[in-house]
């Protein structure tokens, strides 16, 4: 009896001694969480310890491991970080649960977080005094887009693409055709990984309205586009109305170019010539007198008739001065005599009684008139030289 008694007394001795040790416990190593939301992470230690611990929650992330919760002395200190406005402990220290919440969460708050306690008085187990956790913070997909790739006309083919640009982790995709159709598709026409949905081909009665969602384990979101396919009539006849008409626009813009040259040219040509005039033409001459009434004319009438009555006959001459019938003022002389004889002497009349000296005809100008009433007579100047007495030009 005295020896079992001291057998079990030892086996207790050795149970509260294990009992005794210190251990941190964690409700799960991986921890989801949807952006937005809160995240906990769970964790609680044993000891049979009445002292204050020493709590202290650490992220881990490269390049080394830092601070950002800790229970110290009686005292709560959150750390300078990113997270310091969304992080405490889950219940008032001290307490064995040392639980750790992270509200609105972000992408970037994923990774490993250690919580480590330590007591003055307990004895720790190597490894046993921290416990480790995997926060995931999961992002639903971005709204995806939709695409077409291809001609959708009858006998073609064409690939429908679905791709959202944000999501974690990556979204996967799922094409089907609504209703009043309803047809989903399946592998290998679709990969669902890739988002793309390949249709072989076409029919017109494969138009409709094709959605495809994007899904992830933090939600999903769709999107989606209408098929249309046409005949290749149709699509012909489109071809022709649209080749017509930039046909016709070609026509009038060439047609247009055309009649604008045309004005152009002819602008050109008509400034050129008025150019060319304007250099080469004289002025003209400004008359010396200007009309009269029809007295004037018939003073000028008279005038040449006076003229013609006062006209003294030549005599006999050579015949190389009938060249000089014209003199430079214009006065007629009147024909050589005919047979080469000299004309009658007549006597000048008298004048007063005395008689008129008479003058030679070759030595004096039968009339003199000046030049101007000449040429409001109409008589144009000759320039014709004239003889001296023995045959030489003067």
């Amino acid at each position: 009896m005295g020896a079992l008694r001291r057998a079990a007394l030892a086996l207790a001795a050795l149970l509260d001694v294990s009992l005794a040790v210190l251990e941190v416990h964690v409700g799960s190593s991986l921890v989801f969480c949807v952006e937005g939301q809160q995240a906990v992470l769970p964790a609680w230690y044993t000891s049979h310890s009445q002292k204050k611990p020493y709590v202290s929650w650490m992220l881990n992330k490269s390049p080394v491991p830092f601070q950002i919760l800790s229970y110290l002395g009686g005292k709560v200190k959150v750390e300078e970080t990113d997270l310091k406005p969304r992080i405490g402990f889950l219940h008032s220290v001290p307490g064995h649960n040392i639980s750790m919440f992270i509200n609105a969460t972000q992408e970037q708050d994923s990774g490993q977080y250690m919580c480590s306690v330590n007591m003055e008085d307990d004895t720790i187990r190597q490894g046993k005094d921290i416990g480790i956790i995997n926060l995931t913070v999961l992002v639903p997909p971005a709204v995806p887009t939709c695409q077409l790739h291809g001609n959708a006309v009858v006998g073609a083919n064409v690939t429908l693409m679905c791709s959202s640009k944000k999501g974690k982790p990556s979204p996967m995709y799922q094409w089907q055709r609504e209703p009043p159709t309803l047809q989903v598709f399946f592998p290998p026409a679709q990969d669902r990984a890739r988002g793309t949905l390949k249709l072989t081909n076409l029919t017109l009665e494969m138009s409709g309205v094709y959605v495809c969602r994007a899904e992830n384990q933090a939600g999903s979101k769709n999107c989606s586009i209408v098929l249309e396919v046409h005949s290749t009539s149709t699509k012909a006849v489109i071809a022709a109305a649209v080749l017509g008409s930039l046909g016709a626009l070609a026509t009038i813009i060439f047609i247009a170019q055309k009649v604008v040259g045309y004005r152009r040219r002819k602008r050109d040509s008509q400034e050129e010539g008025a150019n060319e005039i304007k250099e080469d033409a004289v002025a003209p001459k400004t008359p010396t007198w200007a009309r009269r009434p029809a007295s004037d004319t018939m003073s000028k009438t008279s005038t040449l008739s006076s003229i013609a009555g006062t006209r003294q006959p030549y005599g006999a001459r050579a015949p190389s001065d009938t060249a000089s019938i014209l003199t430079t003022t214009g006065s007629y002389r009147g024909p050589p005599p005919r047979g080469g004889g000299r004309p009658p002497n007549l006597s000048p009349p008298a004048v007063n009684g005395t008689p008129r000296r008479r003058q030679d005809p070759a030595a004096a100008p039968v009339a003199s008139l000046p030049p101007s009433s000449l040429a409001r007579a109409g008589a144009v100047p000759v320039m014709v030289p004239a003889q001296s007495r023995a045959g030489s030009l003067v």
